[in-house]
Formats: C-alpha cells, sequence, structure tokens
C-alpha cells in the first residue's frame, strides 16, 4: 500500500480509503444491502491486513449504526494512532432551526453523538456532509474550530460543495483565524467527471486534498455489462445518480473492460487506477473482501498516458445528481437523502 499527506494536514493516509457506508444495520436506515456486523469486520481486518488505515464513515449511515460498528472493529484490530477515521454531520434540521439551535451547538452535539457512535476520544477529519443554506457560515466554521480547538477534531474537511463555496469558507476561516478544510469529497469517477472544472483546479493550486466518493460509481465501473449485485439491483439512489446517462457512459465502462483484460486485471484495478493519478485518496466501499482487495492492488498499478487518454476520450458533460444536485439554496428545505435515522443526539 502507498500512502500519501492529506493536503495541509499531518495525516499521513493509504491511497485507499475505506468507505463504509455499506456497513451498518440494514433494517435502520437507507439502504437495505448493508453488511450486518459480522460481515462488516471481516471486511474492516481484510482492509487492515492490507495496509488500508483511512476509514471514512457518516452519522448519517444507517442510523449511526456504520460508525458503531467501524469504532469496535477499530478497537478489536488496531492501535488508534496507527488509523485515520473520517466522519460526517449533517445540517441543521428544520425542527432545530424553529427550536433556535444555533449552528455551533447543532455540530457539538453531531459531534459528540458519533465520538460516542465510533467510541473514540477523537476524530481525525470531521467533514461538513453537505452545505447548510440555514446556517451563516460563520457559524459552521466557528463550531468546528471549536471542536479542533477542544481536541474532538483533529482536521475538518467538506463534501458536496461547489469550488467557490470551499473557497469561500477557507478564506473566512483563515480571515478569523479558524481552522480551515484539508480536504473535499466530492462526486468524482471516470463516468462523472464534473469535478475537473473548477474543483480540482483549486485543490491542486491551494494543497487540498481531493478524497472522492463513488469512486466505481456503485459498481458500475467494476462489473461487466449483464453482471448484477445485491447493490446494484437494489439501491435506487445510485440509479437515480447513473441511469439517466447509462447509454452514453457503456461506451466508456466497455474501454475499462477491454483495458482490464489486455492488462490481465480486474475492471476495480483500471478503474482506481485512473482516478489515483488524479486525487489523493478515493473512497472506496467494499461489501466484498475481493472488493477491497482489488482497490488494494490497484494502489500498485500503474497506467501510462496512453491509458489514461483511452479510458477519458468518450466522456461527455453530465448535469449534476445526487445530493450535489440539491446544492441550492431553493432546495434547502426540502427532504435530503441523509438522516440521522432514530440516533438520540448527545446533548451540549
Amino acid at each position: 500500500m502507498q500512502y500519501i499527506q492529506l493536503g495541509n494536514s499531518e495525516l499521513k493516509v493509504s491511497r485507499i480509503c475505506m468507505g463504509c457506508m455499506g456497513f451498518g444495520d440494514a433494517q435502520n436506515g437507507q439502504h437495505s444491502w448493508t453488511l450486518d456486523e459480522g460481515r462488516s469486520r471481516e471486511i474492516i481486518k481484510r482492509g487492515l491486513e492490507l495496509g488500508v488505515n483511512f476509514f471514512d464513515t457518516a452519522i448519517a449511515y444507517q442510523s449511526g449504526t456504520s460508525e458503531q460498528y467501524l469504532g469496535r472493529a477499530v478497537r478489536d484490530f488496531a492501535r488508534r494512532e496507527d488509523v485515520v477515521i473520517a466522519t460526517k454531520f449533517l445540517p441543521r434540521t428544520n425542527e432545530e432551526i424553529a427550536a433556535g439551535v444555533t449552528g455551533q451547538r447543532h455540530i457539538e452535539q453531531m459531534a459528540n453523538t458519533s465520538l460516542k457512535n465510533l467510541g473514540l476520544d477523537y476524530i481525525d477529519l470531521y467533514i461538513y456532509h453537505m452545505w447548510d443554506y440555514e446556517t451563516p457560515l460563520y457559524d459552521i466554521m466557528e463550531g468546528l474550530n471549536r471542536l479542533v480547538k477542544a481536541g474532538k477534531v483533529r482536521y475538518i474537511g467538506i463534501s458536496n460543495c461547489f469550488a467557490y463555496q470551499l473557497a469561500k469558507a477557507n478564506a473566512l476561516a483563515e480571515k478569523e483565524g479558524f481552522a480551515k478544510f484539508v480536504s473535499i469529497q466530492g462526486h468524482y469517477n471516470l463516468i462523472f467527471r464534473e469535478e475537473e472544472r473548477e474543483m480540482a483546479k483549486l485543490c491542486a493550486e491551494d494543497n487540498i486534498a481531493m478524497t472522492p466518493y463513488s469512486a466505481l460509481a456503485g459498481g458500475r465501473l467494476s462489473k461487466h455489462p449483464g453482471e448484477s449485485s445485491k447493490r446494484l439491483e437494489e439501491d435506487s439512489y445510485a440509479k437515480f445518480k447513473y441511469d439517466a446517462t447509462a447509454e452514453q457512459d457503456a461506451a466508456i465502462i466497455q474501454r475499462v473492460a477491454a483495458l482490464a483484460e489486455k492488462r490481465g486485471v480486474s475492471m476495480t484495478e483500471i478503474s482506481l487506477a485512473w482516478l489515483l493519478t488524479k486525487v489523493a485518496a478515493p473512497v472506496v466501499g467494499a461489501t466484498k473482501l475481493h472488493h477491497i482487495e482489488g482497490a488494494a492492488r490497484a494502489a500498485e498499478l500503474t497506467l501510462s498516458p496512453e491509458e489514461c487518454a483511452y479510458l477519458e476520450e468518450l466522456y461527455v458533460p453530465h448535469k449534476l445528481v445526487g445530493v450535489m444536485a440539491q446544492n441550492t439554496p431553493a432546495a434547502a428545505k426540502q427532504q435530503h437523502v441523509w438522516s440521522t435515522g432514530n440516533q438520540k443526539m448527545e446533548k451540549v
């Protein structure tokens, strides 16, 4: 496994980040295809054996049970100082806004709940899951800075934002002496490359680490046409993101398959090896042992410039989908895909 410094932080992370959205109680959250604790632990343990030290979860994943599974596994299989744990918090709810809960208090409650779920004393990377149009940016950045100063969080990151939003947030942080975002977790893979327009350029200039999600497009970039899985069949949100462009994306997926056959490797390895030429550490979900094993092999695979060009050639612009399609003031009050489910927030 290869390792990299995460942006402007002192965190040294594996080039593959294990995404933990697939871990959690399948009866208690958005997804019906997630793994129980026993199978989740097997995959986490295998990742650690392969050199993965970077794990990404969220308070919203299966009502906090993803955090709970990850925390227990890490405590059992690794030393705390050897792993980098990232988790995420959600915007204030309409109920919190009506009750006068400030952005600062909301963030502290979310962090305390995540720390309890994880069973840890601190979070290495605390990520702003999606832009909150209903809360002043100052309150968000001050709330996060308080967590850093209190030692509950080492560094902060952001997810699902536009480049101008990240630049605006870090400019405010610099002006006020607050902690700045060191990473961005956006939607980026071979069949969805809109992050290359502005975000990738900003990150290159400011040394902000890109740790994209949907690195394999919900499995579409790892399977031959006709292959299926429980997730492909049941993940309605991924279908919402990719079905509309399936025809134009198929030509790129076919090139991934052709290059994988030519190189004698898996489609997973080709897709991730390409992404690793663009970003610090993609977030790769794993619901089977061979998923994380293929991801680990990808970190050792080098593609030539000609091979990268071959994979990129057929891409055409895509409309924003998923959480980013809701990144507007008008959509701020609408129900979003993620929630904290039935968790009770730790009071402050």
